[in-house]
């Protein structure tokens, strides 16, 4: 799940930014389809992880969701797989007869994607208080780890904000 949300969620929205992805693709209709290839991937890799946990938990008979990632990672899922409905809507709003435009269904797209993003990364942060990974992890690397995912977030925020806040028109 750390893979689906780190790599291919990041990917998937930094593919629209022209010095921020890995792929550099000409056209903006590539980059969607991209995009929608990463985000695909979030959702099969996010439940295939699920369905590993939630196997796990029944095999040790442990009971589920009784910590802040859990809950957390729950959210997520929940919100990602909305996030994934809403960007159904922006693809096909005449098909779908929505009554918003296309530019406002975009923004509301990328405003709830950030949402998404911000709150996957909350919950890949939660997950470094749990008692295995402080066991496993320790000292200057702990620490790291816990830095790491705040700046991908970071230029992912900006790329939105850039994108998508109006900018004030300088008068001389």
């Amino acid at each position: 799940m750390s893979v689906a949300y780190c790599l291919c969620m990041t990917e998937g929205i930094l593919v629209f930014s022209a010095e921020g992805s890995l792929f550099c693709f000409k056209s903006r209709k590539g980059k969607v389809r991209l995009h929608w290839f990463c985000q695909a991937l979030v959702l099969i890799a996010a439940a295939t992880g699920l369905g590993f946990m939630v196997a796990s938990k029944n095999v040790s008979e442990r009971p589920h969701l009784v910590t802040w990632h859990s809950l957390l990672g729950t959210c997520t899922l929940a919100a990602t797989m909305l996030q994934a409905a809403c960007g159904v809507c922006v693809i096909f709003p005449k098909l779908l007869r929505l009554s918003s435009t296309l530019p406002r269904l975009k923004l509301y797209h990328a405003t709830c994607g950030l949402v998404v993003y911000l709150l996957a990364t909350v919950t890949v942060v939660s997950a470094m208080f749990s008692d295995w990974f402080q066991a496993t992890v320790k000292g200057v690397a702990w620490w790291a780890f816990l830095l790491l995912p705040f700046f991908p977030a970071l230029v992912v925020m900006n790329q939105i904000t850039n994108a998508y806040l109006p900018r004030k028109k300088i008068s001389s």
